[in-house]
């Protein structure tokens, strides 16, 4: 395993047991953002980097009962907090590295990522494996409860140029990983990018 994985297993795996209640209104934003997913009943999508699971129920809720949910992570304890919160019946859980993800090419309709980018270690590749596991005209959301500049001063940090998820360095991230980004918002209550599989 590598440094990178190590210390993101060690930062939520220390902040897995409270992560809810530290957040307890983000609710309705990941509601909101699942629904401009656009699914459907019957598709199946990935919660990726799903922590305790709180898209599960709103992707569980948009695919129905015909569809498939699976919620993928790196860290055991954030995904025993999520069978802690009943989450594991709104989809599967897995303990698996985004990376390198068990699923077959082209087995998912969407995939939906809450704070995942900042985490990943190799960004491009990364999304490119996210692609992999997509159909062509499949969807990706890429969501944060919160905009880049409440992130920010919620850290305790200044904004850098070099941000991932500022649209100027998104855009061609996403491009050169199979996606194409078709709509960005970054706004105080909220980050959201959709981006489609290029076939």
């Amino acid at each position: 395993m590598s440094d990178d994985h190590t210390h993101v297993q060690e930062f939520f795996g220390a902040r897995a047991a409270d992560w809810d209640s530290r957040f307890p209104d983000d609710g309705p934003a990941y509601a909101a953002a699942v629904a401009e997913l656009a699914l459907r009943a019957g598709d199946r999508v990935l919660d990726a980097g799903c922590g305790t699971g709180r898209a599960l129920p709103p992707l569980h809720a948009a695919v129905g009962p015909s569809g498939v949910v699976v919620g993928a992570d790196l860290t055991p304890a954030m995904l025993e907090a999520a069978v802690r919160a009943g989450r594991d019946r709104e989809g599967y859980l897995l303990l698996a590295d985004v990376a390198a993800l068990p699923l077959r090419s082209e087995s998912l309709d969407a995939v939906f990522a809450a704070g995942l980018i900042a985490h990943l270690p190799q960004p491009e590749p990364n999304l490119r494996e996210l692609a992999r596991v997509v159909r062509p005209g499949g969807t990706l959301a890429l969501f944060h409860p919160i905009g880049r500049a409440a992130l920010a001063a919620r850290q305790g940090r200044q904004l850098t140029p070099d941000d991932l998820r500022a649209e100027a360095n998104l855009r061609p991230l996403l491009a050169n990983s199979g996606w194409r980004m078709t709509s960005y918002a970054d706004e105080d209550a909220r980050f959201l990018a959709l981006a489609v599989r290029q076939g």
